[in-house]
Formats: C-alpha cells, sequence, structure tokens
C-alpha cells in the first residue's frame, strides 16, 4: 500500500470509530475559515500529526490511551502562516525563530533567504532548507532570485544563477522563487530574470514578487506580465488594488519597520475588494519585537484594528496564504486530511492564542514554549565569513580633500527616518589640514564599507547626514542589505577602527563604541547574520546596540535598521558599496566630490 493510502486509511479508521485517536479536543468554537462560520460545539480527533474528524462529537474516536483535552468554549483557529519573510532579520537561527514565534501562533513560514545567499549562494539557501526540514511546523523555503540585486553596482559573497534556481527548485522543502526585486529587469526582459522565473514555472511553483515603485503604468502591467504572482511593496491603497485586478496577491505587511497594513485595508473595507486575495505577512521582524510583541498574531490584530472582521483577518493570514502556495490539502484550514495545527483562541476580535499545537503536538501554552527543541548545530565554515585582510587602524578612515583648507562640495547619503529611500544631498563642508572630518555642526558623519567576503582590503569611505552623533563615537554591522558587507559610521576614525575590528574579531554582528570603548554588542557569527542564542537573548544585546546609539546621540526609533539600509543599492537614491557611492536614481558609481 502507498504511504499516503497507509496514514489516510488510519484517519479513516478513527473517524468511523474503528481505531482510537491520539489525541481529542472538545467543546470548542470552529473557526472555519474554508466557509467563513464559526461553529460552536465542535470536537476535534486527532491521529497523529492530522486531523481524522471535526464535528460536533469526537466521543467515538476516544480509547483508553486518548489524550483528551477541554477547549472550555475556547475558539479553535487554524495555525496562522506568515506569506512572505526573511528569518535573517531575526538575527537567529530558523530553529530559535521558530520557538520565538509558535507560542504567538505562527506554525507555518514561506522564507526567502536571500540575506544568507549574498553571502553563501546556494550553499546558504541549502542551509536553511535543510534547517526547516527538521522543524516541529511548517517551514517552506523561497529560491532567492536577485543575488546580487544589483550586478555591477555592488560585490555579493556568491551569486544566484538560473541554473542554481533550477536545482534548487528540485528540492524537498523548496517552494517557489524568492521575490523578484529586479523589477526594472523584468520590465526589459532580462534574460536571467526571465529564465529563472521560467525554471519556476516549469516546477509549477510560485514566483514572488518585489514591485518597489510607485508607478502603476505601463511598467506595472510589464511587471505583472513578466510573471510575479504577488508583491508585498504596496504601501497605498491603490497599489493593492492594482496588484489584485492584475491577478497578484497582495500582500500587507507589518514588520518591525514596515508597517503597511493599514494604508492598504481600505481596499476590503471601503472599495470592496474580495479579501480572498489578500494575504498578510511580516517581511522582517527583529528580535526585539518577537520576544515582546507577537509575530503574526500582531499582523491579525493590526487588520482587525483597522476595520477588517476577525474571520477575514484570520483568512488572510490561513487558507489565503496556503490557497496560493497550493499547500491547502495540508495547511491553513481546520478540516479532515490537514496537519493538526491548532490555535486556542479566547477572544478573536483580540487575537492571542493560548494553546498552540503544530502537526498533532502540543507546542505553547500561555506564551510559554513546552516542547523539546534542540539547538540546531551550523557547520564552522558557516562561521567564518568576514573575511578581511588585516586589522583596520585609524588611518583606513581618513578622507583625504582636494585642497589643504577651504570648503568642497560633496555628495553625502540623506538619511531618512522610518523610511529605507534615501536623499542624495551635496553639502558644503570644511576642509581641515587636507581632510574632510565628521561635523557635528551639520550632522555629517563618515560612512565606510570594507568589502568582507573574498579578502579584498577593498575599503570605500563616503559621508552621511542624519544620524545625529555627537562625541567619538562609530557604529558598524555586518547587516548591510544586500551584499552584506562591513558596514562602518562614526564621527571619529579611531573608534570606527576599534568597532570595525571588533566585528572581524567576533565573526560579524553590531556594535556600538563611544570614546574608544564597546558599549553595545551582538554577535552574528553564522554568516555574519544570525546568532547562536535564543532569540530573548539577541533581543536584550540587539536593545543594548539602540540604547548605545542614543548615548552617541543618536534619537532615531530603528537607528540599526536605518544603518544596515545605508548599501541597498536598489532603492533611491544615494548608497554606499564596495565600488563607492551609489546614486541609485541614475545606476552609476559617482566621486565623493563634487567638481
Amino acid at each position: 500500500m502507498l504511504a499516503w493510502s497507509v496514514w489516510r486509511k488510519a484517519l479513516i479508521d478513527v473517524a468511523m470509530g474503528r481505531a482510537p485517536a491520539d489525541v481529542v479536543i472538545r467543546n470548542g468554537r470552529w473557526v472555519s475559515v474554508q466557509s467563513g462560520e464559526v461553529l460552536p460545539g465542535t470536537d476535534i480527533a486527532i491521529k497523529g500529526e492530522r486531523i481524522a474528524y471535526i464535528g460536533p462529537d469526537a466521543s467515538h474516536t476516544i480509547g483508553e490511551q486518548t489524550q483528551v483535552f477541554d477547549a472550555e468554549g475556547m475558539y479553535l483557529v487554524p495555525g496562522l502562516l506568515d506569506a512572505h519573510m526573511h528569518i535573517e532579520s531575526g538575527m537567529v537561527t530558523v530553529t530559535e525563530f521558530v520557538r520565538a514565534v509558535v507560542p504567538w501562533g505562527t506554525t507555518g513560514m514561506f522564507v526567502d533567504p536571500h540575506e544568507i545567499a549574498n553571502v553563501f549562494g546556494l550553499k546558504g539557501v541549502r542551509l536553511m532548507v535543510d534547517e526547516a526540514q527538521v522543524q516541529p511546523i511548517h517551514v517552506w523555503v523561497q529560491v532567492p532570485s536577485c543575488v546580487p540585486s544589483a550586478p555591477g553596482l555592488e560585490t555579493p559573497g556568491a551569486t544566484i544563477t538560473p541554473e542554481d534556481v533550477a536545482e534548487a527548485m528540485t528540492w524537498d522543502g523548496i517552494i517557489g522563487l524568492g521575490e523578484m526585486m529586479n523589477f526594472p529587469g523584468v520590465i526589459a526582459g532580462d534574460e536571467k530574470m526571465l529564465d529563472e522565473m521560467a525554471y519556476t514555472a516549469m516546477a509549477g511553483k510560485v514566483i514572488g514578487g518585489h514591485y518597489a515603485s510607485p508607478d502603476l503604468g505601463l511598467p506595472f502591467h510589464a511587471y505583472a506580465a513578466g510573471g510575479p504572482e504577488d508583491d508585498h511593496e504596496g504601501t497605498r491603497a491603490e497599489d493593492a488594488i492594482a496588484r489584485v485586478r492584475q491577478g497578484m496577491k497582495a500582500m500587507l505587511r507589518l514588520g518591525s519597520g514596515w508597517r503597511d497594513v493599514a494604508a492598504q485595508v481600505v481596499a476590503i473595507t471601503e472599495h470592496g475588494l474580495d479579501p480572498r486575495h489578500f494575504l498578510l505577512c511580516t517581511d522582517d521582524c527583529h528580535a526585539g519585537t518577537l520576544v515582546h510583541e507577537g509575530h503574526m498574531d500582531r499582523v491579525v490584530r493590526e487588520a482587525i484594528r483597522h476595520g477588517v472582521p476577525p474571520i477575514v483577518a484570520i483568512q488572510m493570514a490561513t487558507i489565503n496564504t496556503a490557497e496560493h502556495f497550493g499547500v491547502h490539502r495540508d495547511v491553513g484550514m481546520l478540516a479532515p486530511g490537514r496537519y493538526a495545527d491548532i490555535l486556542l483562541v479566547p477572544d478573536l476580535a483580540n487575537f492571542r492564542a493560548v494553546r498552540v499545537m503544530a502537526k498533532g503536538k502540543w507546542l505553547a501554552e500561555e506564551g510559554r514554549w513546552i516542547a523539546d527543541l534542540p539547538p540546531y548545530t551550523y557547520p564552522d565554515w558557516a562561521k567564518q565569513s568576514v573575511r578581511v585582510p588585516r586589522p583596520l587602524t585609524a588611518e583606513d578612515f581618513r578622507i583625504p580633500a582636494p585642497a589643504q583648507q577651504g570648503w568642497v562640495r560633496a555628495n553625502v547619503i540623506g538619511v531618512v527616518e522610518g523610511q529605507a529611500p534615501t536623499k542624495h544631498l551635496v553639502m558644503e563642508l570644511p576642509i581641515h589640514q587636507g581632510e574632510v572630518m565628521a561635523n557635528e555642526d551639520f550632522d555629517v558623519a563618515k560612512v565606510a564599507l570594507i568589502e568582507r567576503h573574498h579578502n579584498t582590503g577593498v575599503i570605500q569611505r563616503g559621508l552621511v547626514h542624519g544620524f545625529g552623533f555627537r562625541g567619538k563615537c562609530a557604529v558598524a554591522s555586518t547587516v548591510a542589505h544586500d551584499s552584506h558587507n562591513l558596514l562602518v559610521v562614526g564621527t571619529d576614525d579611531e573608534s570606527m577602527a576599534v568597532a570595525a575590528n571588533k566585528l572581524i574579531e567576533v565573526g560579524g554582528g553590531q556594535v556600538v563604541v563611544k570614546d574608544g570603548e564597546v558599549i553595545g554588542l551582538v554577535e552574528l557569527p553564522i554568516a555574519g547574520l544570525m546568532s547562536t542564542e535564543r532569540a530573548e537573548v539577541v533581543a536584550d544585546k540587539a536593545r543594548r546596540v539602540l540604547e548605545g546609539f542614543r548615548a552617541c546621540g543618536c534619537e532615531m526609533e530603528d537607528a540599526n535598521m536605518q544603518l544596515s539600509l545605508l548599501a541597498l543599492v536598489v532603492i533611491p537614491e544615494l548608497r554606499i558599496s564596495d565600488k563607492g557611492l551609489v546614486d541609485v536614481t541614475q545606476f552609476r558609481v559617482i566621486p565623493l566630490f563634487v567638481e
């Protein structure tokens, strides 16, 4: 007998009362997302990892060894699914991310590991796939599509080719192609982008979208024609409406920095679009958000708070997502044959799970993890990604001026608090003894990018406005989207050297140095992106890094995120890469000084 037939027969026998269930949950209110109903007085009988029976009375499935649990009238809700997210943004491993989010009710995630792919390429993706496969919940992986994100303007640690995509599509656990960030390439008919999407389509899997432009004219129509099937980059109601009308799924996100649900749900609540074409996601969540605020339950509450009926909001985080990715036969609803991914929720409007079951096992209770979850061991090579040929000195951060004294006009990166885009500023700055220095009066700090993948020793220097640093301070990060080289920002050359050398020493992370002393540090030795520690430990260290920013005079709420975006050469206007200053509006490298 085929394996599918074996477990299906076991479910049939339990449903008929010929064999006992392993677990029976009694007296709940069934949130049937497939029919849009809430049905009181419901029992669920579970055999192994899956639901055998759901209905008014499961007493016929109870045997001597059956574990019986009384739901006491609480709602029985399908486990929540995150439609698009990046594990690495939490600065923890897949295992520790799972440990952090399951108590909030997340039992499935669709993961795009393009951060680790920019460091290690396909073998980095394989690391994530292998770890995902041993989790007690469902973690599906998308193959990153744009590595590097901007060919010719940056140098990542590795690349992903169409042939790599084709190979990965044969792996267990791969659900589709990650967000197609190179929307100009799709619009231009770039062969590499089209081939990656073609291999995905040939495998019968989903092509993820990323159209980061407000232009909903011909370029958007061309992008939709190119093949992407969803998009999480919308920030306005018209963005969500346009995507759904063009046959895409609109993913509404609420992460640590992204807050795009409120503006877009009016497509449902005011414009009356069919909510079954809308999905909820987080995209990027820091460890602090995961530990203290929640995960997908937080997104569901946000949708409800902005007028979406609770059962509709739950559909947007369960069945809608499952159907989009073609896994609705396994997850996304409470029904026979589906995995027993079940949340007990006292109040749908104020959505919080008090018990969480995934694959037939209770994993969390009252916000606490209650099951066994051993740590995952990463190979040594994954912890050796910061390759710089020598220790750095203050001299490495000096910016020679074109004259000994006077003033100079410089291209300066202007940070915009709370936003991914930067401004391209041209500022007149004083020259001091043949150098351009950081300048508190102009709120200008130095920025340096050190190539850390290929041991080239390349250092590019520039200037940045908006951090508000005071005194002798420096911050550094190996989380530097998308190529994740070593970024350093500071007002003092010696402190910048201390910060950079500290991250080289610990194998990556984020650090704050004040007056030559480290006052905040989170170590991220796995690819320079992820910690080996628990999420709550990482959250506490990240909090101390943010406190370090404030001690240096920076008032930004998410200053470490703003730091990590300075090298993001796919979002305008001005960035820094290992090639130099990049004018993203013109896609070209420009000099620091204006002639």
